[in-house]
């Protein structure tokens, strides 16, 4: 494996195509949409593809609020992230995204559980 892991998967085109898809997973799930019913949703995405391009290398500094500080009040279960990671990884098989990338994009995502999770199941 050669380049970052931002290079990897494509760049910022392909990281904002895998962004639209998770959030097209994610919108359709009943368990974990209802966290987006307020959202600006182009916001949002853009907001997503400027994290993950931050987190995997890119040249791209992360410019948003301190991830605990906005999920403070959510109340994320455990579950629930465990489904927004698993749509975070459909959306990767989607676009052809091999296993050792997928791993090290969600273990990148995990690292930043104990922040977004606030509730128990």
């Amino acid at each position: 494996m050669s380049g970052t892991l931002y290079e990897r998967l494509g760049g910022e085109d392909a990281i904002a195509a895998v962004v639209d898809e998770f959030y097209d997973r994610v919108m359709a799930d009943e368990q974990v949409a209802g966290y987006f019913d307020d959202v600006d949703m182009q916001k949002q995405r853009a907001h997503q593809a400027q994290f993950i391009s931050s987190v995997t290398g890119g040249p791209v500094e992360y410019s948003g609020e301190e991830m605990e500080t906005v999920h403070a009040d959510m109340g994320i279960t455990p579950s629930d992230f465990q489904a927004i990671a698993t749509h975070l990884d459909d959306a990767l098989v989607e676009f052809d995204v091999g296993e050792d990338d997928r791993e090290a994009v969600l273990e990148e995502i995990a690292s930043y559980q104990g922040d977004i999770v606030t509730a128990a199941d």
